[in-house]
């Protein structure tokens, strides 16, 4: 009994201490509730059935549940995760790059077209723009100083006839053959020149006329892989055995198994340029249409200082554009003789790399002269000759 009556006791206390744990957190919750400013109070709209009528500072309180309102709505966008907004009016990055390059074109093109119509009306009458066009020194006429004196000067240092090219050029091939034959072995010799050294390039032409090979009907009867294995080590001997199997058939079909007669034909096939066109078309029909310029010709040219690119000073970038320029003021009793003279000169002396002006006849009359990588004693012969002028 005395258990029970403790049990029922202990839960009396409980209930009444629950009671009072509660009573206590409602007078704080009602506390904190009146503490909190209007603006973060919880406002319950009104029912629009109720209109009681407005007590003292109803106007008051219409404008604190106004400004309740907004401010709670403006609270609720900002926590609100907004759409990102695209700047108007900037391009992308690739319209950007597309546009400056249009932009950049067109005004290349413009101002190409305004030089063109400038060169015309210097020059007082059209000319073609293209790279044949000449420049107004050029086109006037006017050789280089002392180019007289230069040039028998290169024929004295080439006298002596030792030069690869004297012995080996493209004018020796099949020089023992019939007329017709001749002409396509100069052909086929032409075109082996190219990147080649004159002597690899003999071989070649040699070994091809121990094998019959130097008609366009042998020619396009052999194998592609027979052609290659005979004209190797010439430069680029893969791609030329097919240019000779395409150049044969060509001859066949056109032109009656001979080779072409006129420039524009010649520069058709594949693989002629206009420095093989200009030989071949010297050397074969004896029609000498232009100065065959090769990379030692427009090498010397352009250190001699008697060719440059049209309307500047500057040296020329390629050989057609040196022949154009060098076509402009060298007689064209010259033409012929100028490509071994320099060619010549240009194996023995004045060479690509470390060119030999200490042996050369003509230094004091060269603006390049001394002026490239050359060897220890080129520079004993430069202090010497900067002593004599």
């Amino acid at each position: 009994m005395k258990l029970v009556n403790r049990a029922v006791s202990t839960t009396l206390d409980n209930v009444a201490w629950f009671s009072r744990i509660r009573t206590m957190n409602r007078k704080i919750h009602s506390t904190v509730s009146s503490s909190k400013p209007d603006s973060l109070r919880v406002q319950h709209p009104r029912s629009e059935d109720s209109n009681p009528e407005p007590a003292n500072g109803a106007c008051g309180s219409a404008e604190t549940l106004v400004y309740t309102t907004r401010k709670k709505r403006l609270k609720q966008e900002a926590l609100e995760p907004q759409p990102q907004q695209q700047l108007c009016g900037l391009p992308d990055i690739e319209e950007f790059a597309f546009n400056k390059n249009t932009r950049s074109s067109s005004s290349r093109r413009s101002t190409e077209t305004k030089i063109d119509v400038a060169s015309s009306n210097t020059a007082g009458k059209s000319t073609e723009t293209n790279i044949t066009g000449t420049s107004a020194k050029t086109t006037a006429g006017n050789p280089p100083d002392n180019w007289v004196q230069v040039l028998e000067g290169i024929r004295q240092m080439r006298s002596s006839g030792d030069a690869p090219v004297d012995s080996m050029g493209c004018d020796k091939a099949g020089s023992f053959l019939p007329p017709s034959e001749r002409r396509f072995a100069v052909l086929l010799g032409a075109l082996l020149s190219s990147q080649t050294k004159d002597q690899v390039n003999n071989a070649a032409i040699h070994r091809l006329h121990q094998k019959g090979l130097l008609t366009p009907e042998s020619i396009e009867k052999t194998d592609e892989s027979t052609i290659r294995d005979l004209i190797y080590p010439v430069g680029f001997y893969a791609r030329k055995a097919t240019y000779m199997k395409k150049i044969a058939k060509i001859c066949l079909e056109k032109f009656k198994g001979d080779i072409p007669s006129s420039l524009d034909d010649l520069l058709a096939l594949p693989g002629i340029g206009p420095k093989m066109a200009h030989l071949i078309l010297h050397i074969a029909w004896n029609d000498v249409q232009g100065i065959c310029v090769d990379t030692h010709v427009h090498r010397i040219c352009n250190r001699l200082g008697w060719v440059s690119r049209p309307g500047t000073k500057q040296k020329t970038s390629t050989p057609e554009e040196t022949r154009v320029a060098l076509q402009q003021w060298l007689p064209k009793e010259e033409w012929v003789a100028i490509n071994p003279l320099l060619v010549g000169f240009g194996q023995t002396i004045c060479t690509p790399l470390r060119p030999r002006c200490e042996a050369c006849g003509v230094a004091k009359l060269c603006p390049a002269a001394f002026k490239e990588a050359s060897s220890p004693s080129s520079k004993l012969k430069k202090s010497k000759l900067s002593k004599e002028l």
